[in-house]
Formats: structure tokens, C-alpha cells, sequence
């Protein structure tokens, strides 16, 4: 096992991971230059169109070195901050890291929180700045940087190019010469650890695992120390970059299992494998369970409701085909009373909402309307000690028996050229976020630390830093806590119907701002009826801000010609009893586009 090299590239997002993979996988002959495509690990159409990478990919390469073979395991991850847990998986199924920074970019938010994961992990950690060809890149400067967060030698920190190839070779015999190689009993009872699993429509559940212990065939049966499952192995194999069938995994081996389990909740990301009891003298007391990873909570809740009531089936099997290859994301069944049945889904932040969203529509047809997205608030009632979580304003019961509201708070890092500090800092007021410290990166980079409610950060706080910054700023959070607030449950009505789907939970002292705004962007997207539609907020039984969207106009008296000023009063006061009439008993229908509309501010 001396000549395996476990290790993954971690960076801040579009920073060049991808096509550095690209690059690896061309030098080391894994893909022939012919089916060579750009960003080719990542495999979603989503991913393409983005740029971004969503899910963690592996790849098996053999590359010569000194005239021995070795075998390289690349992992390819995520950059987004909404997918850092696909990150902290890779991490504990490798021994080194490529730290990859933009040379043109410099040191960013994400770049460093993925260092500090490595470093928890205790990986080998080789610098390397990306993009050396563009002609805006400040080679000497982003090195300095390095060395600043890093505490490495220059002379450590290697300059590649993923776009051109230079520099790739070099790093290629680095990555043998620094990543330790996998220790293990090559001997011992086999255990693995399973850092991703996906559901093949053909094979079952696919573990992709790292082999701690031991080997494993083809012809043994597996179990899952976590769920007590037992399964028979339909195939193993490699990642090259597609599905590579063999007939054994051993010691330092990344590779796949395909269980023929029918559900991933069998087969759990963090589970580890081990063989079936009486199969090769095993025994399930003396082999102890692998540390796996803390389960993944969801930051952000919103409810998907199905635009036409009978597609509600349909919708539950979409989404159950979603969780297979998304174990992050999370849904239970609910029903309101103006939206009818529908899921509250839970999500790591609004970037995987979108994602959700966008493939609901692709691969399904389905376009559903989407309620406000909210955290989990914590409330404690008066004749209660006990704190309750409630994951929508809708569960929010009435302020009377409410003692305390507990938000969740983030440790909010942002780092940004120092010329923007006041924007920034001018952005930062507008928040509810407590200022901590400032650290300087070097002269013109500055790093700045705020504890901030999670609901802030996540709506659209992203896009505000973006444009205060001219797009250099870039930002990480970390849930830190709950602190007690001064929060309301803001309600929306339309022609005095009360709408669940735009309830939300406020701060108190920004209810009538937020009122304001919701009701005027309802005004501009609701179509106009017969009769005025007035739009109101309101605070329980008090109305804060209303506007009404005006009735259509129709000239009854434009029949009329000459006679009484009588004909015509009575002819009015006619269409005047009607409307009132209207009014009373008709409704308005919102249209799907309306929710997304309000939520985008």
C-alpha cells in the first residue's frame, strides 16, 4: 500500500478546482484527450451552466514516478459555503489536501474555513496558487498571503496554471513525494468508511467508501455497523472517473460498493462497513466503529406546495428520488389551509434551495409555489420551561402565551480588498450583526468577524456584500448558538384573507419596514380584479402598512346620450352596490410567480 495517495482539493469557489481536476486526470493519461470535456467530474448539466461543483466526485489516476506505478484517489469538492459538509466528508477519507488559491483573487473566506477543516483532519496540506496565465494575477503578493495564514516557506507554495497545464506535472510528483501513504492492518478485520452514497436505478445504493482495514471481494457479504443491515455486493470497483468494475478492495483503496439496498437511509453516509458475521472468522465485538460525521442539520426550512393539488404524489416521488442522491436535503409531508398538501423542506442555505428547486423543474416538470424560507426559532411558552422549535411563522402560537423567541445566531467571517472596508462596514449597519474583530490578511486584505442572526445572513446578504464590494468581498458563516430576541410574526392579507405562505417571523423594530415592502411588491405582481383588492400587514389584530390594487374601470353610462343627470346617478349607484357586493364575497387568486417574486428582494 506504499504506492496509494489519497488526497482532494479544497478551495473557495471558482477558484479552479474543477478544471485542475481536469487537468490532473488529462496528465495522467485517466482520459483520453478525445473524450476530454471541461469541468468533466462534474456531471449535472446544473453544475455546467453554473460553473459550480454540487457534489463531491472521486477519480482514480495511475501515474509512473521513478519508474514506479502509483495509484493517485483525487477527490473533487465544493466551494459553495451551502456545501461545506460535502467537504468535511472528503476530508476524513484522505491523508492530504491541495490548498488551491487564485492567484488573481487572492486568499478567500471559504479558502480559509476549508484550511481549518484540513487542519482538524490533521492532513498534509500543499499550498497552491491557480491561474498564474491570467494577466491580472499578483503571483508574489497572493504567496505572501499563503505564508501569512499557512505559516509555510515560498518556496513550499508551487504556481500551476489548470487552464494551460503548467506547472500540473510538478504537482503531481509533489503530491507523492508530501501526501503520507494510508496506514492500516493490511491483514486485519476489513472496515470501511462511507463518505457518499447515490442510488443506481440498476445496482442499488452505491457506498463510495474508504478501506481502512483489511480487504474485501466480491463473493463476501457486508454489514452496516450503524443500521445492522446485511447485503450481498452486486459490483466493487474504481472511479476512473466512471464506474470501474473489480474484484477486490484493499487497505488505502477508495472505491464503491454497490449494496443492492433499495433506500441511502440503509446505507447511511458515515456508516462503517465491516463483513458480514461468520464470514472470514469475523466477529462484531472486538471490531470497533469508525468515527463517522456529525448528521447534517438544515439551516433554512421552506415549504413546497404542488400548484395543482392531484400532481402531490407525483411531487413526493420527485423528491424522494432527490434525497437518494442528495443526502443533505430533507422533507416531511404538510398541509395548509390556503395552499392545500404540500412538504416543508429543509435545506443548508438558499443557494441548495435553488439547486432543488432547478431540478424539481428539470427533471420533473414540476414548478411548485415556494413559502417564505426561514431558521428554526426556538420559543418558550408561559406556562413552560421547556424551549419548543418551531420552523415556520405559521407555527408561531399567539404572542398572549409567548414568554421568549430564541433565533439562531452565526459567526459571520468576511474577507475584502481593505478600499471596501467602509462599504462594507456601512452594510454591515444596516444588519442586526454585533461587530467582533478585524484582522489584517497584509496591507490590502482585511478579515472581519460579526456574530449575526442566521436569517439575515442567509436571504440575501451574499448578493448585498457582492455589490458594496464590486464582487471581491466573499463571506463564510457557522451556526454559533441562540440568543432571545425581540421578534413578531409579521402576517399578510389579501382582500381580507389571511395567507399563510407570506407569514414570517420579524424583528419587532423592522416590522413596519418589512410590512411596507412586502405590500408594495404585492400591489406591482397581484393581477387586478372587478373590485379593489386591498393588501394589508398586520401584527395580530393591528394593521401596519396596507395598499390596494384598484378595480378595473368600466363606463357604464358610456351607453347613455342626452336625458337626466338622474339616468346616469342610478346607473353608478347600481355598479357602485355591485362591486361593494363583489368585494364581500369574492377572493383572489395568487399567482405561483407572486410568491418567488416576493421573495426575491
Amino acid at each position: 500500500m506504499k504506492n496509494i495517495r489519497n488526497f482532494c482539493i479544497i478551495a473557495h469557489i471558482d477558484h479552479g478546482k474543477s478544471t485542475l481536476a481536469d487537468r490532473l486526470l488529462e496528465v495522467t493519461g485517466t482520459v483520453e484527450k478525445r473524450k476530454m470535456k471541461e469541468q468533466l467530474l462534474d456531471g449535472m448539466d446544473l453544475e455546467r451552466e453554473r460553473g459550480i461543483t454540487i457534489k463531491l466526485q472521486p477519480v482514480q489516476m495511475k501515474y509512473k514516478y521513478n519508474d514506479i506505478d502509483y495509484t493517485l484517489n483525487l477527490i473533487d469538492t465544493p466551494g459553495h459555503v451551502d456545501f461545506a459538509y460535502e467537504v468535511s466528508r472528503s476530508l476524513a477519507a484522505v491523508e492530504g489536501a491541495i490548498l488551491l488559491v487564485d492567484a488573481s483573487q487572492g486568499v478567500q473566506a471559504q479558502t480559509l474555513t476549508n484550511l481549518y477543516f484540513a487542519l482538524e483532519h490533521d492532513l498534509e496540506i500543499i499550498p497552491v496558487l491557480n491561474k498564474i496565465d491570467l494577466p491580472n494575477a499578483d503571483v508574489e503578493k497572493v504567496k505572501k498571503e499563503v505564508i501569512h495564514i499557512l505559516g509555510c516557506k515560498e518556496e513550499d507554495i508551487l504556481a500551476v496554471s489548470g487552464k494551460t497545464g503548467e506547472g500540473v506535472e510538478d504537482l503531481l510528483k509533489i503530491v507523492i513525494d508530501r501526501v503520507p501513504a494510508p496506514k492500516g492492518n493490511e491483514v486485519g478485520d476489513f472496515r470501511a468508511l462511507i463518505f457518499d452514497s447515490v442510488y443506481d436505478s440498476y445496482k442499488g445504493v452505491l457506498a463510495y467508501v474508504r478501506v481502512v482495514d483489511g480487504a474485501i471481494s466480491k463473493k463476501d457479504d457486508i454489514h452496516m455497523m450503524a443500521t445492522k443491515k446485511d447485503s450481498g455486493i452486486v459490483e466493487l470497483g474504481h472511479f476512473r472517473p466512471q464506474y470501474d468494475a473489480c474484484d477486490d478492495l484493499t487497505m488505502g483503496d477508495i472505491g464503491y460498493i454497490a449494496t443492492g439496498f433499495k433506500t441511502v437511509v440503509e446505507c447511511r453516509v458515515g456508516d462503517t462497513v465491516t463483513l458480514k458475521q461468520g464470514s472470514k472468522e469475523q466477529n462484531y465485538e472486538r471490531i470497533a466503529q469508525l468515527p463517522g460525521y456529525r448528521v447534517v442539520k438544515p439551516m433554512v426550512y421552506a415549504s413546497f406546495y404542488p400548484v395543482d393539488g392531484g400532481e402531490y404524489n407525483v411531487m413526493r416521488d420527485a423528491m424522494d428520488k432527490l434525497t437518494l442522491n442528495d443526502g443533505a436535503f430533507r422533507f416531511e409531508p404538510e398541509s395548509n389551509q390556503a395552499l392545500g398538501r404540500g412538504f416543508r423542506c429543509g435545506f443548508l442555505g438558499l443557494l441548495h434551495l435553488e439547486i432543488i428547486q432547478a431540478r424539481l423543474d428539470r427533471e420533473f416538470d414540476l414548478q411548485p409555489t415556494i413559502t417564505t424560507p426561514s431558521v428554526v426559532y426556538k420559543i418558550r411558552k408561559k406556562d413552560s420551561d421547556e424551549l419548543m422549535e418551531i420552523y415556520s411563522a405559521t407555527e408561531l402560537p399567539d404572542p398572549s402565551i409567548v414568554e421568549e423567541i430564541h433565533e439562531p445566531y452565526a459567526k459571520l467571517e468576511i474577507i475584502s480588498p481593505a478600499q471596501y472596508l467602509g462599504n462594507v462596514m456601512e452594510l454591515m449597519s444596516t444588519t442586526r450583526a454585533e461587530y467582533v474583530n478585524t484582522n489584517y490578511i497584509d496591507a490590502d486584505r482585511v478579515q472581519l468577524t460579526f456574530n449575526a442572526p442566521l436569517m439575515e445572513v442567509i436571504v440575501d446578504f451574499h448578493d448585498q456584500l457582492k455589490s458594496v464590494s464590486s464582487g471581491y468581498a466573499s463571506m463564510n458563516y457557522e451556526l454559533s448558538g441562540y440568543r432571545e430576541s425581540q421578534l413578531v410574526k409579521l402576517d399578510i392579507l389579501v382582500a381580507g384573507d389571511l395567507v399563510d405562505a407570506f407569514s414570517r417571523i420579524v424583528p419587532k423594530d423592522d416590522a413596519y419596514r418589512v410590512g411596507k415592502e412586502i405590500v408594495d411588491k404585492l400591489k406591482e405582481v397581484l393581477p387586478r380584479q372587478n373590485f379593489a383588492v386591498a393588501i394589508q400587514a398586520s401584527i395580530g389584530a393591528k394593521v401596519i402598512a396596507r395598499a390596494t390594487v384598484s378595480a378595473f374601470r368600466k363606463d357604464v353610462i358610456a351607453g347613455l346620450y342626452g336625458g337626466d343627470i338622474t339616468r346616469k346617478r342610478k346607473l353608478l349607484e347600481k355598479q357602485k352596490k355591485g362591486k361593494k357586493r363583489m368585494q364581500k364575497t369574492g377572493s383572489v387568486e395568487i399567482p405561483p410567480e407572486a410568491f418567488l417574486k416576493v421573495l426575491r428582494k
